[in-house]
Protein backbone atom coordinates (compact mmCIF):
# COMPACT_ATOMS: atom_id res chain seq x y z
CA UNK A 1 0.00 0.00 0.00
CA UNK A 2 0.97 3.66 -0.50
CA UNK A 3 -0.01 6.24 1.35
CA UNK A 4 -1.81 9.89 0.17
CA UNK A 5 1.40 12.24 -0.67
CA UNK A 6 -0.22 14.56 2.06
CA UNK A 7 -0.52 12.50 5.08
CA UNK A 8 2.48 13.30 7.77
CA UNK A 9 2.99 9.60 7.43
CA UNK A 10 4.09 9.89 3.60
CA UNK A 11 5.96 12.94 4.43
CA UNK A 12 7.91 11.53 7.00
CA UNK A 13 8.74 8.29 4.15
CA UNK A 14 10.18 10.93 1.52
CA UNK A 15 11.94 12.84 4.83
CA UNK A 16 13.28 9.08 6.03
CA UNK A 17 15.70 8.91 3.10
CA UNK A 18 17.36 11.86 3.49
CA UNK A 19 17.97 10.66 7.38
CA UNK A 20 20.74 8.47 6.56
CA UNK A 21 22.51 10.60 3.50
CA UNK A 22 24.93 12.45 6.15
CA UNK A 23 25.70 9.32 7.93
CA UNK A 24 29.36 9.01 6.46
CA UNK A 25 30.22 10.99 9.33
CA UNK A 26 28.61 8.94 12.03
CA UNK A 27 31.74 7.30 12.55
CA UNK A 28 34.29 10.64 13.50
CA UNK A 29 34.03 9.04 17.02
CA UNK A 30 35.43 5.88 16.39
CA UNK A 31 38.45 7.00 14.47
CA UNK A 32 41.36 6.94 17.11
CA UNK A 33 39.78 3.03 18.22
CA UNK A 34 40.10 2.53 14.31
CA UNK A 35 43.89 4.27 14.06
CA UNK A 36 44.89 2.09 17.15
CA UNK A 37 43.10 -1.10 15.78
CA UNK A 38 44.16 -1.25 12.36
CA UNK A 39 48.00 0.59 12.89
CA UNK A 40 47.19 3.62 10.32
CA UNK A 41 48.21 7.34 9.91
CA UNK A 42 45.72 9.60 10.83
CA UNK A 43 45.67 11.21 7.11
CA UNK A 44 44.47 7.39 6.43
CA UNK A 45 41.87 7.02 9.08
CA UNK A 46 40.22 10.29 8.08
CA UNK A 47 39.76 9.17 4.56
CA UNK A 48 37.72 6.99 6.49
CA UNK A 49 34.78 9.76 6.60
CA UNK A 50 36.34 12.21 3.42
CA UNK A 51 35.76 8.88 0.55
CA UNK A 52 32.51 8.66 0.88
CA UNK A 53 31.72 12.12 -0.63
CA UNK A 54 34.32 11.50 -3.68
CA UNK A 55 31.57 8.71 -4.44
CA UNK A 56 28.93 10.69 -4.37
CA UNK A 57 30.37 13.02 -6.66
CA UNK A 58 30.55 10.30 -9.42
CA UNK A 59 27.37 8.78 -9.00
CA UNK A 60 25.48 11.56 -9.01
CA UNK A 61 26.47 12.12 -12.31
CA UNK A 62 25.69 8.56 -13.04
CA UNK A 63 22.49 8.07 -11.65
CA UNK A 64 20.31 10.13 -13.78
CA UNK A 65 21.66 8.23 -16.23
CA UNK A 66 21.12 4.93 -15.03
CA UNK A 67 17.61 5.86 -14.72
CA UNK A 68 17.47 6.68 -18.18
CA UNK A 69 19.26 3.71 -19.78
CA UNK A 70 17.43 1.16 -17.55
CA UNK A 71 14.08 3.08 -17.63
CA UNK A 72 14.24 2.81 -13.76
CA UNK A 73 11.59 4.99 -11.52
CA UNK A 74 12.65 7.80 -8.77
CA UNK A 75 10.99 5.40 -5.96
CA UNK A 76 12.85 2.22 -7.19
CA UNK A 77 16.75 4.04 -7.87
CA UNK A 78 16.15 5.56 -4.11
CA UNK A 79 15.19 2.18 -2.88
CA UNK A 80 18.32 0.70 -4.36
CA UNK A 81 20.49 3.24 -3.44
CA UNK A 82 19.25 3.01 0.79
CA UNK A 83 20.15 -0.80 0.15
CA UNK A 84 23.74 -0.45 -1.28
CA UNK A 85 24.18 2.11 2.21
CA UNK A 86 22.74 -0.20 4.78
CA UNK A 87 24.94 -3.40 2.93
CA UNK A 88 27.98 -1.52 2.41
CA UNK A 89 27.51 0.14 6.19
CA UNK A 90 28.01 -2.68 8.07
CA UNK A 91 31.17 -4.70 6.22
CA UNK A 92 33.08 -3.09 9.10
CA UNK A 93 31.72 -4.84 11.10
CA UNK A 94 32.86 -8.37 9.84
CA UNK A 95 36.49 -6.53 8.56
CA UNK A 96 39.99 -6.09 10.17
CA UNK A 97 41.39 -5.02 6.59
CA UNK A 98 41.61 -1.14 6.21
CA UNK A 99 41.77 -1.52 2.13
CA UNK A 100 38.60 -3.44 2.97
CA UNK A 101 36.93 -0.97 5.18
CA UNK A 102 38.11 1.64 2.28
CA UNK A 103 36.23 -0.24 -0.09
CA UNK A 104 32.88 -0.40 1.74
CA UNK A 105 33.05 3.15 2.31
CA UNK A 106 33.64 3.94 -1.45
CA UNK A 107 30.70 1.63 -1.71
CA UNK A 108 28.66 3.55 1.13
CA UNK A 109 29.03 6.99 -1.24
CA UNK A 110 28.01 5.10 -3.97
CA UNK A 111 24.59 4.28 -2.37
CA UNK A 112 24.56 8.04 -1.14
CA UNK A 113 25.00 9.69 -4.71
CA UNK A 114 22.45 7.06 -6.35
CA UNK A 115 19.73 8.65 -4.73
CA UNK A 116 20.75 12.03 -3.12
CA UNK A 117 19.14 13.74 -5.97
CA UNK A 118 15.96 11.81 -6.51
CA UNK A 119 15.25 11.97 -2.88
CA UNK A 120 15.21 16.12 -3.80
CA UNK A 121 13.32 15.91 -7.21
CA UNK A 122 11.24 13.37 -6.05
CA UNK A 123 9.83 15.90 -3.79
CA UNK A 124 10.10 18.51 -6.62
CA UNK A 125 7.72 16.53 -8.70
CA UNK A 126 5.07 15.67 -6.21
CA UNK A 127 5.15 18.46 -4.21
CA UNK A 128 4.26 22.21 -5.58
CA UNK A 129 4.31 26.25 -4.37
CA UNK A 130 4.41 26.38 -0.37
CA UNK A 131 4.18 22.85 0.56
CA UNK A 132 7.23 22.05 -1.95
CA UNK A 133 9.45 24.83 -0.15
CA UNK A 134 8.55 23.39 3.44
CA UNK A 135 9.27 20.16 2.55
CA UNK A 136 12.30 20.93 1.17
CA UNK A 137 13.37 22.73 4.21
CA UNK A 138 12.71 19.67 6.23
CA UNK A 139 14.67 17.81 3.90
CA UNK A 140 17.78 19.72 5.23
CA UNK A 141 16.74 19.40 8.45
CA UNK A 142 16.09 15.77 8.16
CA UNK A 143 19.90 15.55 6.90
CA UNK A 144 21.12 17.47 10.19
CA UNK A 145 19.39 15.46 12.55
CA UNK A 146 20.21 12.52 10.54
CA UNK A 147 24.36 13.63 10.79
CA UNK A 148 23.27 14.29 14.78
CA UNK A 149 21.72 10.50 15.65
CA UNK A 150 24.00 8.96 13.59
CA UNK A 151 26.92 10.37 15.47
CA UNK A 152 25.15 10.31 18.34
CA UNK A 153 24.42 6.67 18.14
CA UNK A 154 27.55 5.22 16.80
CA UNK A 155 29.41 7.02 19.59
CA UNK A 156 26.94 5.07 21.83
CA UNK A 157 27.42 1.81 20.62
CA UNK A 158 31.26 2.79 20.37
CA UNK A 159 31.53 3.28 24.42
CA UNK A 160 29.53 0.06 24.92
CA UNK A 161 31.08 -2.30 22.30
CA UNK A 162 33.97 -1.11 20.70
CA UNK A 163 34.59 0.72 16.92
CA UNK A 164 33.56 -3.04 15.21
CA UNK A 165 29.77 -2.62 16.90
CA UNK A 166 29.77 1.37 16.00
CA UNK A 167 29.16 0.50 11.87
CA UNK A 168 26.23 -1.12 13.23
CA UNK A 169 24.12 2.37 12.81
CA UNK A 170 23.82 1.38 9.21
CA UNK A 171 21.50 -1.25 10.11
CA UNK A 172 18.85 1.97 10.62
CA UNK A 173 19.05 2.05 6.81
CA UNK A 174 16.62 -1.08 6.22
CA UNK A 175 14.43 0.18 8.59
CA UNK A 176 14.27 3.44 6.34
CA UNK A 177 14.24 1.46 3.50
CA UNK A 178 11.39 -1.03 4.69
CA UNK A 179 9.26 2.69 5.63
CA UNK A 180 9.74 4.10 2.64
CA UNK A 181 8.97 1.31 0.20
CA UNK A 182 5.30 0.60 1.98
CA UNK A 183 4.56 4.32 2.02
CA UNK A 184 6.09 6.22 -0.69
CA UNK A 185 3.58 6.18 -3.92
CA UNK A 186 5.44 4.77 -6.82
CA UNK A 187 6.10 7.22 -9.69
CA UNK A 188 7.04 7.74 -13.17
CA UNK A 189 5.52 11.24 -12.53
CA UNK A 190 9.09 12.55 -12.20
CA UNK A 191 9.39 11.41 -15.88
CA UNK A 192 6.08 13.86 -16.91
CA UNK A 193 6.90 17.04 -18.40
CA UNK A 194 3.79 18.69 -16.67
CA UNK A 195 5.60 19.65 -13.46
CA UNK A 196 3.15 22.82 -11.58
CA UNK A 197 5.28 25.59 -11.82
CA UNK A 198 5.03 28.05 -9.18
CA UNK A 199 6.47 32.13 -9.59
CA UNK A 200 9.64 31.61 -7.25
CA UNK A 201 11.98 31.81 -10.07
CA UNK A 202 10.53 34.24 -12.28
CA UNK A 203 12.02 36.78 -10.17
CA UNK A 204 15.21 35.40 -11.41
CA UNK A 205 13.95 34.03 -15.16
CA UNK A 206 11.57 35.89 -18.15
CA UNK A 207 10.05 32.28 -18.47
CA UNK A 208 6.82 31.97 -20.11
CA UNK A 209 4.95 29.00 -20.41
CA UNK A 210 6.35 25.43 -19.80
CA UNK A 211 10.10 25.47 -19.42
CA UNK A 212 11.95 24.28 -22.74
CA UNK A 213 15.68 24.43 -21.50
CA UNK A 214 18.19 24.60 -18.44
CA UNK A 215 18.36 28.39 -17.68
CA UNK A 216 22.26 29.76 -17.09
CA UNK A 217 20.89 30.45 -13.47
CA UNK A 218 21.72 27.17 -12.92
CA UNK A 219 25.46 26.93 -13.16
CA UNK A 220 25.55 30.33 -10.89
CA UNK A 221 23.27 28.05 -8.08
CA UNK A 222 26.26 25.62 -8.59
CA UNK A 223 28.75 28.26 -8.40
CA UNK A 224 26.98 29.62 -5.31
CA UNK A 225 26.33 26.07 -3.39
CA UNK A 226 30.16 25.06 -3.80
CA UNK A 227 31.03 28.92 -2.04
CA UNK A 228 28.86 28.12 0.75
CA UNK A 229 30.11 24.58 1.68
CA UNK A 230 33.51 25.86 1.29
CA UNK A 231 32.74 28.42 3.91
CA UNK A 232 30.42 26.48 6.33
CA UNK A 233 32.69 23.35 6.31
CA UNK A 234 35.97 25.46 6.67
CA UNK A 235 34.21 26.85 9.39
CA UNK A 236 33.84 23.34 11.32
CA UNK A 237 37.60 22.61 10.21
CA UNK A 238 38.75 25.71 11.83
CA UNK A 239 36.68 25.58 14.71
CA UNK A 240 38.68 23.00 16.83
CA UNK A 241 42.12 24.64 15.72
CA UNK A 242 41.17 28.02 16.98
CA UNK A 243 39.11 26.57 20.47
CA UNK A 244 42.90 25.31 21.30
CA UNK A 245 44.55 28.67 20.26
CA UNK A 246 42.16 30.53 22.70
CA UNK A 247 41.65 27.90 25.62
CA UNK A 248 44.86 26.05 25.61
CA UNK A 249 46.10 22.45 24.34
CA UNK A 250 44.68 20.55 27.00
CA UNK A 251 41.15 21.57 25.80
CA UNK A 252 38.81 18.84 24.43
CA UNK A 253 35.13 20.54 24.06
CA UNK A 254 34.79 21.52 20.72
CA UNK A 255 32.99 18.55 19.69
CA UNK A 256 30.14 20.07 22.19
CA UNK A 257 29.43 22.75 19.91
CA UNK A 258 30.04 21.38 16.55
CA UNK A 259 27.13 19.07 17.40
CA UNK A 260 25.25 22.56 18.83
CA UNK A 261 25.89 24.12 15.52
CA UNK A 262 24.03 21.29 13.84
CA UNK A 263 20.64 22.38 15.99
CA UNK A 264 21.46 25.63 14.43
CA UNK A 265 20.99 24.06 10.73
CA UNK A 266 18.09 21.88 11.60
CA UNK A 267 16.17 24.92 12.77
CA UNK A 268 17.06 26.79 9.34
CA UNK A 269 15.55 23.90 7.91
CA UNK A 270 12.57 23.75 10.12
CA UNK A 271 11.90 27.21 9.50
CA UNK A 272 12.85 27.72 6.06
CA UNK A 273 8.93 26.98 5.04
CA UNK A 274 7.28 29.38 6.98
CA UNK A 275 10.46 32.47 6.36
CA UNK A 276 10.47 31.77 2.57
CA UNK A 277 6.11 32.12 3.24
CA UNK A 278 6.50 35.66 4.11
CA UNK A 279 9.92 36.66 2.73
CA UNK A 280 9.25 34.94 -1.06
CA UNK A 281 12.86 35.33 -2.67
CA UNK A 282 14.12 38.14 0.24
CA UNK A 283 14.73 34.70 2.10
CA UNK A 284 18.42 34.83 -0.01
CA UNK A 285 19.63 38.31 1.28
CA UNK A 286 18.50 37.40 5.32
CA UNK A 287 20.17 34.07 4.78
CA UNK A 288 24.12 35.52 3.09
CA UNK A 289 23.17 38.42 5.68
CA UNK A 290 23.39 36.55 8.52
CA UNK A 291 25.86 34.51 6.99
CA UNK A 292 28.00 37.54 6.38
CA UNK A 293 27.48 38.51 10.14
CA UNK A 294 28.69 34.89 11.12
CA UNK A 295 31.91 34.75 9.44
CA UNK A 296 33.11 38.24 10.69
CA UNK A 297 32.11 37.66 14.05
CA UNK A 298 34.82 34.01 13.92
CA UNK A 299 37.33 36.38 11.93
CA UNK A 300 37.45 39.05 14.42
CA UNK A 301 36.62 37.14 17.89
CA UNK A 302 40.36 37.39 18.10
CA UNK A 303 40.79 35.35 21.40
CA UNK A 304 37.32 36.28 22.48
CA UNK A 305 36.09 32.79 23.06
CA UNK A 306 32.35 33.43 23.39
CA UNK A 307 32.52 35.48 19.76
CA UNK A 308 33.96 32.47 18.11
CA UNK A 309 31.37 29.98 19.43
CA UNK A 310 28.29 32.84 18.49
CA UNK A 311 29.80 33.13 14.63
CA UNK A 312 30.67 29.41 14.51
CA UNK A 313 26.68 28.86 15.79
CA UNK A 314 24.96 31.36 13.69
CA UNK A 315 26.50 29.70 10.60
CA UNK A 316 24.15 26.67 10.07
CA UNK A 317 20.68 28.50 10.56
CA UNK A 318 20.97 30.77 7.00
CA UNK A 319 22.97 27.88 5.12
CA UNK A 320 19.86 25.86 5.78
CA UNK A 321 17.72 28.98 4.81
CA UNK A 322 19.90 29.27 1.22
CA UNK A 323 20.40 25.91 0.60
CA UNK A 324 16.54 24.77 -0.03
CA UNK A 325 15.85 27.92 -1.99
CA UNK A 326 18.32 26.54 -4.33
CA UNK A 327 16.95 23.24 -5.04
CA UNK A 328 13.00 25.20 -4.44
CA UNK A 329 14.44 27.49 -7.63
CA UNK A 330 14.88 24.68 -10.22
CA UNK A 331 11.93 22.93 -10.73
CA UNK A 332 11.50 26.77 -12.67
CA UNK A 333 14.82 26.53 -14.19
CA UNK A 334 14.43 23.53 -16.05
CA UNK A 335 11.93 21.36 -18.18
CA UNK A 336 10.61 18.60 -15.47
CA UNK A 337 12.40 16.19 -17.31
CA UNK A 338 15.89 17.62 -16.78
CA UNK A 339 15.16 18.19 -12.97
CA UNK A 340 17.36 14.97 -11.83
CA UNK A 341 20.12 16.22 -14.02
CA UNK A 342 19.80 19.88 -12.36
CA UNK A 343 20.10 18.79 -8.79
CA UNK A 344 22.48 16.41 -9.33
CA UNK A 345 24.90 19.78 -10.63
CA UNK A 346 23.77 21.76 -7.96
CA UNK A 347 25.06 18.43 -5.36
CA UNK A 348 27.83 18.00 -7.02
CA UNK A 349 28.54 21.74 -6.09
CA UNK A 350 27.77 21.15 -2.47
CA UNK A 351 30.33 18.24 -2.04
CA UNK A 352 33.25 19.34 -4.49
CA UNK A 353 33.01 22.48 -1.94
CA UNK A 354 33.07 19.88 1.10
CA UNK A 355 35.44 18.28 -0.59
CA UNK A 356 38.01 21.29 -1.20
CA UNK A 357 37.45 23.37 1.51
CA UNK A 358 40.76 22.75 3.13
CA UNK A 359 42.73 23.37 0.23
CA UNK A 360 40.58 26.58 -0.51
CA UNK A 361 40.89 27.96 3.47
CA UNK A 362 44.54 27.02 2.93
CA UNK A 363 45.34 28.78 -0.30
CA UNK A 364 43.53 32.03 1.73
CA UNK A 365 45.74 31.97 4.31
CA UNK A 366 48.68 32.14 1.89
CA UNK A 367 46.58 35.09 -0.13
CA UNK A 368 46.59 36.95 3.21
CA UNK A 369 50.66 35.81 4.13
CA UNK A 370 49.20 34.16 7.23
CA UNK A 371 50.68 31.18 9.04
CA UNK A 372 48.54 28.04 9.25
CA UNK A 373 48.59 28.14 13.56
CA UNK A 374 47.03 29.61 15.85
CA UNK A 375 44.76 32.19 15.75
CA UNK A 376 45.44 33.37 12.21
CA UNK A 377 43.17 30.11 11.35
CA UNK A 378 40.87 32.18 11.25
CA UNK A 379 42.56 34.50 8.65
CA UNK A 380 39.95 32.91 5.67
CA UNK A 381 36.79 34.38 6.98
CA UNK A 382 36.56 37.76 6.47
CA UNK A 383 37.42 37.08 2.47
CA UNK A 384 34.62 34.69 2.57
CA UNK A 385 31.85 37.31 4.49
CA UNK A 386 33.12 39.89 1.70
CA UNK A 387 32.37 37.78 -1.03
CA UNK A 388 28.86 36.98 0.62
CA UNK A 389 27.74 40.32 0.54
CA UNK A 390 29.29 40.56 -3.40
CA UNK A 391 27.35 37.23 -4.30
CA UNK A 392 24.00 39.10 -2.63
CA UNK A 393 24.10 42.15 -4.24
CA UNK A 394 25.02 40.25 -7.58
CA UNK A 395 21.71 38.68 -7.25
CA UNK A 396 19.81 41.82 -6.49
CA UNK A 397 21.01 43.50 -9.23
CA UNK A 398 20.30 40.72 -11.64
CA UNK A 399 16.39 40.23 -10.38
CA UNK A 400 16.04 44.17 -10.76
CA UNK A 401 17.76 43.87 -14.42
CA UNK A 402 15.16 41.05 -14.73
CA UNK A 403 12.34 42.56 -13.80
CA UNK A 404 12.64 45.84 -15.67
CA UNK A 405 13.54 43.61 -19.26
CA UNK A 406 10.29 42.83 -18.42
Amino acid sequence: MSGNKNSLVTKLAFLSVSFMVTSAYAIQGSLPQLKAALGISQTQSEYLVTTPSFAVMIFVVLSPLLQQWFNISDKKIIMAGVTIVGLAGIVPMFANDYTAILISRLVLGAGFGLYNSQAISMISVWYEGTTRAQMLGWRAAAEQIGQACTLAIAGLILSYAGWHASFAVYLLAFVVLFFFAVRVPDDSKAQDNNVAEDDLAEELTEAEGPIKKISPVVYLLVLFAFLLVVDYVGMENRFPGLAVAIKGSSYTGSSMFLSLMLIGATLGGLFYGSINKVLGFNTVYLGLGLMAISNFLFAFANGNFAMLVIGLLLIGFPLQLVSPLIFNLLPDLAPAKRQPLVTSMVLIGFNFGAFFSPTIAEWMNRLVGRPMSGLDLAAPFPIYGVMLIVIALIIFFATRHSKQAN
